[in-house]
């Protein structure tokens, strides 16, 4: 009996054991629950006190941005943080979102703001790692941290986090959180929001964008600098086919859909991407901004007047002609502008290559005109009395100890003011300049709109103080604009984002600067320098009148032209200021010059300058051409700045001109009458 007792006991004493460490557990682990929820609760408590209260919800975090669009209302540049329209989710091709939600949450309409399984494989993946590399945040954590919170990577800051996407979630549907996603998360390059970015990336609303566009915008999420389709555009295309990828796994595309989007879409992608132009004229607008609206505290879009497939032509003219002649002319930089008569900037260049030098050498570079200043001579002649016909005599002069040579030495005798202009004869320049005045040169620069010092001594006649291009380019839209002054504008109109006007463009410059007698005679001899002048290579399908232009050691090279549409201005030279070899105007800017005006004006109906006032100029009733003035001039007498009386007018016969000569081959009528 006594060993039976005892084989009881041994089981009683295993059941007590048992039972005992049972309930060392389980008060130990009711102990720990508490403990974990006091914990829990202080740790709530410590994430609470400084949580951000829900009207942090209407807060931007950023500063008020500059958007420069282009005058078809598409993106040139933006400056600041940029936000596009606040877009509707109803509103968006549905395979935006889903995009969206096939790469970063999967999950999202079935959790409830914090996903447990992320988070397990976040921390699995962490762990493994050594680091903190992997989230594991949901869209609604994600607008939480955007909206509410700063990006530091915390315990404290997940907390908060995990509190205020419990709070997002119990206050509204899945698709406003969505909405708030997609029209405040960053996607690179400045843009906040899916619109903006589509409007960045691809010059289109983000309700227009193709499948495959909507594949990049979603995957620039992940690493918005990275995958930037700007820095890269390979990187970008294979981050688009991944997402695509995404959508396959997530049941949202089959694996057809999914090839044929790869295959037809992703070409276009490239180019989408790549289309940044005028930028350089979005730096000159942007400096303008404030002088018309102040330094505005909000959003700003700058409507502008330059022509998207002008800018891109000009761009492509200009880079493509330097990259072929310009190595073994020594020419390594050039600008164009490109304006309506009436001052309106169409397109504008700066430099081959605007991410390797911002520096704008349409309007920052200072350089001699050379004979393109004259121009000025001429019409102060004209407006003082001369006429194309009157006669110089084109051979050496000297001034005091001065001595302007022409091109290759090359004399040609008695000519005309007509031909004299159209060949560039620098000795006839310098007598007309002295014969009229240098101070009503300087005064005909200045009114058509030369605002750089002009050095008052003989050689002012050929172009050797400083100017910009689109200073001279505007001085010749003059000539465009019926003798009314020009001020070259970029910007349309500027609004808030809001669509409220702050500033308007009203009026279209000075007023006459030029009389129409004068402004006729410089079309008839600017039509000459096209016709059969240094110019010969600029002609096109239509009546062209310009100028050319080559400072001294061939170190600047200009050439600008107009016509009844358009008036153009091209400058090549070297940073430097290096000589080049042997670039006059009538090379390298009149070869652009045509390249680039020749399509632009393809589909624009044939016409001719409009003239102001009467079109006959009759007989050369001006101050004759020779003299003792001019005698002593040959024979190397001194000259001054005033003017000398004129003698008897003269009459001369005059030619046909070369613009009816033009007016001929557009099948325009002639202008002049009986003038043969």
């Amino acid at each position: 009996m006594g060993k039976s007792d005892s084989n009881n006991a041994e089981p009683r004493r295993g059941r007590s054991r048992r039972r005992a460490v049972a309930w060392f557990l389980a008060r130990w682990s009711m102990v720990g629950a508490i403990w974990t929820g006091f914990f829990g609760l202080l740790f709530l408590a410590w994430c609470a006190y400084d949580l951000p209260g829900p009207e942090r919800l209407n807060e931007l975090k950023r500063q008020p941005s500059v958007t420069v669009v282009a005058a078809d209302g598409s993106l040139i540049a933006s400056y600041g943080d940029l936000y596009g329209d606040s877009v509707l989710l109803v509103d968006l091709p549905p395979y935006l979102p889903a995009a969206v939600l096939a790469t970063e949450d999967r999950r999202f309409y079935s959790h409830w703001g914090v996903d447990l399984r992320g988070v397990a494989r976040a921390l699995y993946v962490n762990a493994k790692e050594g680091d903190m590399v992997q989230g594991g945040s949901t869209i609604t954590q994600q607008v939480a941290k955007n909206l509410f919170l700063t990006p530091e990577r915390s315990l404290h800051r997940k907390g908060q986090e995990m509190l205020l996407s419990l709070w997002l979630e119990r206050t509204f549907t899945k698709d406003q959180i969505l909405e708030l996603y997609l029209n405040r998360v960053y996607f690179g390059a400045g843009a906040y929001g899916v619109d903006a970015a589509a409007k960045k990336y691809f010059g289109r609303s983000a309700r227009d964008v193709t499948i495959f566009q909507a594949a990049m915008l979603a995957g620039l999420l992940k690493a918005p600098s990275r995958f930037n389709p700007f820095n890269d555009q390979d990187l970008a295309k294979t981050r688009a086919e991944l997402v695509i990828r995404n959508m396959v796994a997530a049941g949202q595309l089959t694996e057809d859909e999914a090839s044929a989007i790869s295959q037809s879409s992703a070409p276009s992608m490239s180019t989408a991407a790549s289309n940044q132009i005028g930028q350089h004229f979005a730096d000159w607008v942007i400096d303008q901004v404030s002088s018309y609206v102040g330094y505005a505290d909000q959003d700003l879009v700058v409507q502008t007047t330059l022509d998207p497939a002008l800018q891109k032509q000009a761009e492509l003219t200009l880079a493509r002609v330097l990259a072929e002649q310009g190595p073994a002319m020594k020419a390594s930089q050039g600008a164009l502008v490109t304006m309506r008569p009436d001052g309106a900037v169409m397109a504008m260049v700066g430099g081959t290559d605007y991410r390797g030098s911002q520096f704008n050498r349409a309007t920052q570079a200072l350089r001699q005109p050379g004979s393109a200043f004259k121009a000025f001579v001429f019409l102060a002649a004209f407006e003082n009395g001369y006429v194309p016909g009157n006669l110089f005599v084109d051979g050496p002069i000297r001034i005091g100890n001065w001595s302007p040579g022409n091109y290759q030495d090359r004399y040609y005798g008695k000519v005309t003011l007509r031909d004299a202009f159209a060949r560039s004869m620098n000795s006839v320049a310098v007598q007309l300049s002295e014969k009229v005045g240098r101070g009503k040169v300087i005064d005909t620069a200045h009114r058509l709109g030369i605002t750089e010092p002009l050095d008052n001594n003989p050689a002012i006649a050929l172009g050797v103080s400083e100017t910009t291009l689109l200073e001279m380019t505007g001085a010749y839209a003059t000539f465009a604009n019926q003798g009314n002054g020009v001020w070259p504008f970029g910007i349309e109109r500027i609004a808030a984002r809001d669509g409220t006007v702050l500033y308007e463009r009203q009026g279209s410059g000075p007023g006459p600067v030029a009389s129409a007698a004068s402004v006729r005679k410089m079309l008839d001899v600017m039509a000459a320098t096209v016709e059969n002048g240094t110019a010969r290579k600029a002609k096109i399908d239509r009546p062209v009148y310009g100028k050319t232009g080559t400072s001294q050691n061939f170190r600047d090279a200009w050439f600008i032209g107009l016509t009844s549409d358009l008036v153009t201005g091209v400058w090549v030279g070297n940073d430097d200021n290096a000589p080049m070899d042997k670039v006059t105007g009538g090379t390298l800017p009149v070869m652009i010059w045509h390249d680039f005006m020749a399509p632009a004006l393809a589909a624009t109906p044939i016409a001719d300058v409009a003239r102001p006032g009467t079109d006959v100029i009759a007989t050369a009733n001006a101050p004759e051409s020779e003299g003792s003035w001019l005698t002593e001039l040959l024979t190397g007498g001194g000259g001054g700045g005033g003017t000398t009386k004129p003698n008897k007018p003269k009459p001369v016969k005059l030619e046909k001109s070369s613009v009816d000569k033009q007016r001929e081959k557009a099948g325009l009528p002639p202008l002049r009458g009986n003038n043969k």
